[in-house]
């Protein structure tokens, strides 16, 4: 059966117009990812005490679709927080290459952005974007679980982003 919307008055235009959603099978994919986010937890230092009081119940990242799991295998986004050292940097690589597609990963304070104060020390990483690819940047030392929600809700926006332009979109 044809629906004809040439006879349809415009106020049944607009009841249909409000009511009928369309969309793609990728767009409808990625909302769902967007608001079920499973980060793997990498706390490393001062950062990872943010995160922790992020996912409390005074923040309670539970609103967002956002559960800490504590396995890589059931991980979509790995929050790195803290000094990545060079001796930590290929256990961090071997977790990244456990999580299944897709996945992102975010850096969370200065330290994981760019070596923060440790910048010049030698067994020091600077920036965990050296080691695997990073998603979304939280500046800050250490940033506050405001700054954290407000990155998570850059990569759910990153998420829908590129499933709705077909291309995936490097760090913001």
């Amino acid at each position: 059966m044809d629906l004809d919307l040439s006879k349809i008055s415009p106020e049944e235009h607009e009841e249909l117009q409000r009511n009928v959603f369309m969309t793609t099978l990728e767009q409808l994919k990625a909302w769902a990812r967007s608001n079920s986010l499973w980060p793997m937890t990498f706390g490393l230092a001062c950062c990872a005490i943010e995160m922790m009081g992020t996912g409390g119940s005074h923040y309670d990242l539970d609103r967002f679709g956002v559960i800490f799991r504590t396995s890589p295998r059931q991980s979509d986004v790995m929050i790195v927080a803290g000094t990545v050292t060079k001796k930590m940097g290929p256990l961090l690589r071997k977790l990244y290459d456990q999580m299944p597609e897709p996945k992102w990963v975010i850096a969370m304070g200065s330290c994981a952005t760019a070596g923060g104060p440790y910048v010049k020390s030698y067994a020091v990483v600077k920036g965990v974007d050296q080691i695997v690819p990073v998603d979304v940047y939280i500046p800050g030392c250490p940033p506050n679980p405001a700054a954290l929600i407000y990155g998570i809700n850059k990569l759910q926006e990153k998420i829908r982003y590129e499933a709705k332009t077909g291309k995936r979109v490097t760090s913001q």
